[in-house]
């Protein structure tokens, strides 16, 4: 309701009671009004109701959900379903046109205003955490490997005779796909071993810009977030190295937005060589649905090309999740979760190290990585029985086991992996090195997690690990398909051991055999 509707009203309500209506929707506006003013990431997070709201505004400034359309074009963003109108808040449009996904939508004015906004706030995040020199930053509903390759190929776009890529290794499929995706070919730097924390090869980088020539060099391509023992690339001094050769260097930051310690890394190396541009994940570090990424640089010519290499119109959907995420939280909010995510790190590493010290391990020292932290397996790579050596069976079932026990994201390498992507051959996949010489389990305190989940892993972690170094200690299945054997055996035993002679059991009966091998398992 507006003024006039206000004042129209007071023939009905009391004057009174309308005016303390009027001065609280007036304070809702008024965040509305400064956010578009000032285009700055609030301080304090909204409540849902003003956050939606703004949306309902928003969307009632887009062509589809005018009281008098009339479309008779190709695209004129009809629902088909109630519950998907609900799920985009009427706001079916996207982003972009055809030519440019920067450029406004005429059809969409609600949704073009929110990817600006979205944007502005992501560019404060930016800065809040760290790179305070970035020239701008947008948005796009495709995530990190996909943006990688828009990068990629804006910046051969410039280099007309280049095609090669300096990769430092980081095994991870899409951070090495993306030069293959992008046409161009992965001269691979192998990673060096510092000790038990594996840093980039300077020498050997800088062996291959002087013997390939700069000109034919398309850019390097480092990696900031990643899985222990590897550390972050050294991006100051890669930077000097690009500086001096006249090569572009692209940093895959693809969950290093939330440390300010990697943040911190771009910065330093824009400042004293060449950065040309960075990617994170959305979902990584803003808690919300994978499918977006964050593309940023120091160049603005730079990143206007590469947002208009981005063919056609885009989702608004990504980009919506993340406005409405970074407006609930505020500023506060966000510096709260990162306070706590260094703090998890901490306890991760205290708890971790507990658990090494009982079975003999050791956590690998990583300096440079300041959020994946490492745990030797060595002693589940000896055989028991023969006492041989490299024998990697338990370490591997160990990552079985702790899947089954639903604890996701740790990661067991047994660094003895082989695997071939695209005609490339990798000794040691998973390792980001050829002959690491021990395997490990490796865990993260990314954004958002919590002290239980950190209890609950150790917990799991332990019993896995006390149940695979038993002796005595029945096999452990180490797939779904096994445990539903397992426990057809047990019903069958357990048929015959009561004098039924069937071999089938009822259906419920089955299942809640299997339920219980399950909840057994998990314990």
């Amino acid at each position: 309701m507006n003024n006039q509707s206000f004042l129209l009203a007071e023939r009905l309500i009391p004057a009174t009671y309308l005016q303390q209506a009027s001065a609280s929707k007036k304070i809702r506006e008024n965040l509305i009004k400064i956010l578009i003013e000032q285009r700055k990431w609030p301080e304090d997070g909204w409540d849902d109701s003003t956050i939606e709201l703004f949306l309902a505004d928003l969307a009632q400034m887009d062509s589809n959900n005018f009281p008098i359309k009339c479309g008779v074009g190709e695209r004129e963003a009809r629902f088909g379903s109630s519950l998907v109108a609900r799920r985009h808040y009427n706001m079916g449009h996207g982003i972009g046109r055809s030519g440019d996904i920067g450029e406004v939508q005429p059809k969409a004015v609600g949704s073009s205003l929110l990817i600006k906004l979205a944007n502005a706030l992501l560019l404060d995040t930016i800065r809040l955490m760290g790179v305070n020199n970035s020239a701008g930053c947008f948005m796009l509903p495709i995530a990190t490997g996909m943006s990688l390759v828009l990068c990629l190929l804006s910046l051969k776009q410039e280099r007309s005779s280049a095609k090669f890529v300096l990769w430092s290794r980081i095994d991870q499929k899409s951070c090495f796909k993306c030069i293959i995706t992008a046409g161009l070919q992965p001269i691979i730097i192998e990673t060096n071993l510092s000790g038990e924390e594996l840093r980039t090869d300077l020498v050997n980088m800088e062996a291959q810009m002087a013997t390939l020539g700069s000109e034919n060099i398309v850019c390097v391509l480092t990696t900031t977030s990643c899985f222990a023992p590897r550390a972050s690339d050294s991006l100051e001094q890669v930077a000097v190295l690009c500086s001096r050769y006249n090569i572009p260097h692209l940093v895959n930051n693809a969950y290093g937005l939330q440390s300010s310690r990697i943040m911190h890394l771009i910065q330093e190396a824009a400042r004293k060589g060449r950065v040309d541009v960075f990617v994170q994940s959305t979902d990584r570090n803003f808690l919300v649905p994978v499918g977006g990424s964050v593309i940023s640089g120091f160049d603005k010519g730079l990143l206007e090309k590469i947002a208009r290499s981005y063919p056609g119109r885009a989702s608004a959907s990504p980009p919506m999740d993340v406005f409405i995420t970074l407006l609930s939280l505020g500023v506060n909010g966000y510096k709260n979760l990162i306070s706590q995510r260094k703090e998890m790190y901490k306890y991760l590493k205290e708890e971790l190290g507990k658990i090494a010290s009982k079975y003999g391990e050791k956590i690998l020292e990583t300096k440079n990585n300041p959020i994946s932290i490492a745990m030797t397996l060595n002693s589940l790579n000896a055989n028991a029985s023969t006492g041989a050596v490299n024998d990697n069976k338990r370490v591997t079932m160990l990552g079985s086991m702790l899947f089954l026990r639903c604890v996701s994201g740790s990661r067991v390498v047994s660094t003895v992996e082989q695997k071939e992507l695209t005609g490339y051959k990798f000794e040691g996949w998973g390792a980001h090195h050829s002959n690491y010489p021990q395997p490990y389990l490796t865990a993260a305190a990314t954004i958002g997690i919590q002290k239980s989940d950190v209890d609950l892993f150790v917990e799991r972690l332990d019993k896995a690990i006390g149940k695979l170094k038993g002796k005595s200690a029945p096999a452990t299945p180490t797939s779904v398909e096994e445990l539903s054997s397992v426990s057809s055996r047990r019903s069958v035993a357990r048929s015959t051991v009561n004098g039924d002679s069937s071999i089938g059991e009822p259906a419920s009966s089955t299942s809640n055999s299997l339920a219980s091998s399950k909840d057994s398992l998990r314990k």
